[in-house]
């Protein structure tokens, strides 16, 4: 499986400015310049570390003010193992979803990594255990 396939499935790929206030920012979300290229992302530890621990207002800190900007991407085409270990290697929660062309074309979490992961081993297991019953 790939992350074309997690990613196709999604209605809607949310992204904000980098002008964007905190207080309009409510989940992680990439974001992007007047081009459309992605120049960060802002997590739910961003908010909580750099604007709720800080007791700034987030109507008045920007995006960019607190966006993390070492990025690490994924193409479409890489098997979800693949990035399971870019998650681990670099200590993240969240993956940009790339296209060739430089187009945003999602985030994919260790969430819903673990969830399809999930779901693939229950699969395997009850078809063994049908096979070990006889069910087949």
């Amino acid at each position: 499986m790939t992350v074309s396939t997690l990613t196709e499935s999604r209605g809607e790929v949310f992204s904000i400015t980098e002008n964007t206030t905190v207080h309009e920012t409510a989940r992680a979300v990439a974001v992007c310049n007047d081009q459309g290229k992605v120049i960060g992302v802002v997590s739910q530890s961003d908010i909580s570390d750099k604007v709720v621990a800080e007791n700034k207002c987030p109507d008045w800190v920007r995006a960019s003010e607190i966006m993390s900007t070492r990025l690490i991407a994924v193409s479409p085409q890489k098997t979800l193992e693949e990035c399971l270990d870019l998650l681990e290697q670099y200590g993240i929660y969240h993956l940009l979803v790339v296209a060739e062309n430089g187009a945003y074309q999602g985030m994919i979490s260790i969430q819903d990594l673990l969830k399809i992961i999930a779901l693939q081993s229950k699969a395997r297991a009850d078809s063994l255990e049908d096979y070990i019953v006889g069910r087949r």
